[in-house]
């Protein structure tokens, strides 16, 4: 195998990616897919944390802005519901037999180890993924922010960005055919454009801190491994 290119990444996986055809839950097929796919980066020896969205079960900004909840309230629901994600992907991490560790930003010490950096740093080390849940343990951040913060945290040398498209494009791929992808694109260039990469927040804490951000499409067996060794999938967004 060529050298990789980031031997630490940061993987943001929406909720909604785990929900499978039904739009809503979890999907056993798709997490074990999603479990395969990341032994096999772990196997070819890049250390992993993962950031997992919480959307499949609860969303925090909708439930405000429909029912009318407390934003606050809300947000931490929706906190709780990555949690649920989490413990669901280290489950099916495990019996793919890899080492796994879930740590909360909020406490619940039956569940899953608080967040302390330099341990999560450690486990990495010793090779264990390492699943970061719910979010920065503060309302109004979303779950990207919470990668990029955790990504920083972990020195963590990209945020791999999980889609069902290949990259960033200059408008919707799924409704127009002739919509172009992007290979690179500065960070200035994402915010400005208004692209949807992370939300603004994250993407300024990525530029502030120089972690690049590639996006691609993960529902292709093997494009986790192919990004880190830096072959030229989806896009990548950079100074």
């Amino acid at each position: 195998m060529n050298e990789l290119k980031y031997k630490r990444i940061l993987l943001k996986i929406s909720g909604e990616a785990l929900a499978g055809p039904a739009g809503y839950g979890l999907d056993g097929a798709v997490l074990s897919r999603v479990a395969l796919e990341l032994k096999s980066v772990h196997d070819a020896g890049v250390e992993i944390g993962v950031v997992i969205g919480g959307g499949n079960i609860f969303r925090g900004m909708k439930a405000a802005v429909e029912q009318g909840m407390d934003r606050a309230m809300a947000d931490y629901m929706g906190m709780l519901a990555t949690v649920q994600n989490s413990v669901a992907l280290q489950d099916y991490l495990e019996r793919a037999g890899v080492d796994t560790r879930v740590q909360s930003a909020i406490e619940m010490k039956e569940v899953a180890e608080p967040f302390i950096q330099r341990r999560a740093i450690r486990h990495l080390e010793k090779g264990r993924v390492v699943i970061f849940a719910a979010g920065t343990g503060n309302p109004f951040f979303t779950t990207d922010t919470a990668a990029v913060l955790r990504a920083a945290q972990i020195d963590a040398q990209a945020i791999f960005k999980a889609t069902d498209v290949d990259g960033v494009f200059d408008r919707d791929p799924q409704k127009f055919e002739d919509a172009v992808r992007f290979e690179t694109l500065s960070y200035i260039q994402v915010l400005a454009k208004g692209l949807r990469v992370l939300d603004s927040t994250a993407v300024s804490l990525s530029m502030d801190n120089k972690i690049p951000i590639v996006v691609f499409n993960m529902e292709v067996n093997g494009n986790i491994v192919r990004a880190a060794l830096g072959e030229n999938i989806g896009t990548t967004v950079c100074d």
